[in-house]
């Protein structure tokens, strides 16, 4: 698991948060603005005038130098930090790595606020006014490498942002023309016509939404989401989206409210979203919420294999790309292996004792950190198959 966050020592005090892309080798005077120092070891040189910070990482130290310039001494290993990274300092000390040039897995939490309560809520909702945020999203996107490959842009629920979601997502397409968007929302408020329209308008060139659709019947939905009529809302934000060219993405967590109709879900997904363009089949992540209603929604995987073995085919062979997500090869059937990929975000991807020998670990998804909490009683090393299980790459969970 990687750390993404480093408490630290401040050496000069400094009274707004700071964002720069990684540079381990310092860069000329007029670029400084945009860059973090990152010392690894030995002295930096004294000269630290115009960057936007300074990271001492253990081992290094630095000369005083500029008073101007934020300097954190982390306390914590953040060791992989490499050049085009881009990380936050605010003035406790603390850094933060809003991304990683080498990773696949890079998501801008866009805000915590949502108008859901879903059961198994990964991401807490926060009712606080975090709108601020947006300034420091917009600066990220000037930093982050036009090279990137996929952006992903979470919440809470992305569209409480308002003009300024749309906003950021201009903002993707004029400066990263060729990386891929994918955005986690409910879905619910393009119920509005006009705001399904607006985005559709901005044109990007890879978008995709993914929307979360839990059954087949507006009464178990709802009751996931904990919001009566959110099943209503989501199926017409679903029509409206599609109506103007947005790509979307149906995503479905199995667990004890939604597993036994998954099949009928299958046949409902084809029968009316033919537009969708992909449907994840998910596993629930142990983190948020789903501690709480744990004994609501916890069944064993091996104990739902039979309907999601029955719900992937039935997506497959009606021709809609399908994959299955956050779930370990030894817990579902070997039919399906083909569609499982590896989803989970790498900084919060491991393996349990269990795996050791197991001869498709490099092909399996394996578990979110949380896991460690619970996991499947069945947890048992497979024989190798050799070879890739599939070549599609995964949307990070």
């Amino acid at each position: 698991m990687i750390r993404l966050l480093s408490r630290g020592r401040v050496q000069n005090a400094f009274d707004t948060a700071r964002l720069g892309r990684v540079t381990t080798t310092g860069v000329a005077s007029e670029a400084r603005r945009d860059h973090v120092l990152v010392v690894r070891g030995g002295t930096a040189a004294a000269d630290l005038q115009g960057y936007a910070g300074v990271v001492v990482l253990p081992g290094g130290e630095v000369t005083v130098g500029d008073r101007d310039t934020p300097v954190s001494h982390v306390t914590e290993d953040i060791e992989y930090l490499a050049d085009g990274d881009v990380v936050r300092l605010v003035p406790s000390g603390r850094v933060s790595v809003l991304y990683r040039r080498a990773s696949r897995h890079n998501t801008i939490l866009a805000t915590e606020r949502c108008n859901s309560l879903c059961l198994m809520c990964s991401q807490p909702p926060k009712a606080e006014d975090d709108s601020y945020i947006v300034g420091e999203i917009l600066r990220l996107l000037d930093l982050v490498d036009t090279e990137c490959v996929e952006l992903g842009i979470s919440g809470g629920e992305p569209l409480l942002l308002g003009d300024a979601f749309f906003q950021i997502v201009a903002k993707c397409e004029e400066r990263l023309p060729t990386t891929a968007l994918h955005v986690l929302t409910n879905g619910r408020l393009f119920k509005d016509n006009t705001l399904a329209a607006r985005l559709g308008a901005i044109h990007h060139h890879d978008i995709m939404l993914g929307i979360p659709l839990y059954a087949d019947v507006d009464s178990i939905h709802d009751y996931v989401v904990q919001v009566r009529g959110a099943f209503d809302e989501t199926v017409i934000g679903l029509y409206n989206l599609a109506r103007h060219g947005v790509p979307v993405e149906i995503r479905v967590v199995v667990h004890a409210q939604t597993y036994r109709r998954l099949p009928q879900l299958a046949e409902y997904i084809y029968r009316n979203f033919p537009f969708a363009t992909h449907v994840a089949l998910m596993g629930l992540e142990m983190f948020g919420y789903t501690n709480i209603n744990l004994a609501d929604l916890w069944i064993d995987p091996v104990d739902y294999k039979d309907e999601l073995r029955r719900a992937t085919l039935a997506l497959a062979e009606r021709g809609m790309k399908v994959s299955v997500y956050n779930h370990q090869l030894c817990t579902i059937s070997p039919e399906i292996w083909p569609f499982a990929r590896q989803s989970i975000s790498d900084w919060k991807n491991i393996f349990v004792p269990e795996c050791d020998g197991c001869g498709v670990r490099s092909l399996c998804g394996g578990f979110f950190h949380s896991a460690a909490k619970r996991h499947s009683a069945h947890i048992t090393p497979q024989q190798s198959i050799g070879g890739r299980l599939s070549d599609s790459s995964p949307q990070q969970t």
